[in-house]
């Protein structure tokens, strides 16, 4: 099965949609999607020459993980079902003796 990676173009296509003055963070997680902070890229190269970049969370280990994932956006990533309420029974009437 091939997987086509994501290239830092196609990134740059696709943040140049977005407000340019928004935060960056990062989803991770698809069974406990939490929310993180992102502080940092490099370009190295992996084990077969190829150049790679890495997005990277700060070194401040309680700054960068935020909280949960907005559940719209685990929904949008399909992390997640969309969830409805479950339909509310009529309440019981008060017997007074």
């Amino acid at each position: 099965m091939d997987h086509t990676e994501l290239t830092v173009g196609d990134l740059v296509d696709l943040l140049s949609a977005c407000d340019r003055t928004a935060p960056v963070r990062q989803a991770m997680n698809p069974f406990f999607p939490m929310a993180h902070r992102l502080a940092q890229v490099v370009q190295s190269v992996d084990e077969t020459g190829q150049t790679v970049v890495y997005l990277a969370e700060g070194r401040d280990a309680g700054d960068t993980q935020l909280g949960h994932l907005p559940p719209d956006v685990a929904i949008e990533l399909a992390w997640q079902s969309p969830v409805q309420a479950p339909p509310r029974r009529p309440r019981r009437a008060a017997s007074g003796k």
